[in-house]
């Protein structure tokens, strides 16, 4: 499912439950927002993908939010090494912000 900062914007209250940016290849960023229980792509009025030039843009862009929590993700590369055997390997989840209960 996907959403725009319009939509967002829109929203009576919006709390996001969990924004992971996930990194591609170290070069942009994507946002995916977890919100009652749904998961959404930040995305654009035309339906692409937003990309960022880093996680500090993603979060200056939602910093008018309440995000209860932040993480970074960053997918392994090592599976997809030539001549390896395809693995399922955890991406890395750094733990950016998190609200105090």
């Amino acid at each position: 499912m996907r959403i725009t900062l319009d939509e967002l914007r829109a929203s009576t209250g919006p709390v996001i439950d969990l924004l992971e940016i996930i990194s591609l290849e170290g070069q942009h960023y994507m946002a995916r927002l977890t919100m009652d229980g749904e998961v959404r792509l930040l995305s654009s009025r035309n339906g692409e993908t937003s990309l960022y030039r880093s996680a500090w843009q993603i979060q200056d862009t939602l910093a008018s939010f309440r995000i209860r929590e932040t993480l970074v993700v960053h997918p392994s590369a090592y599976h997809e090494m030539v001549g390896m055997e395809p693995a399922d390997i955890e991406p890395m989840r750094i733990r950016v912000q998190r609200e105090k209960s």
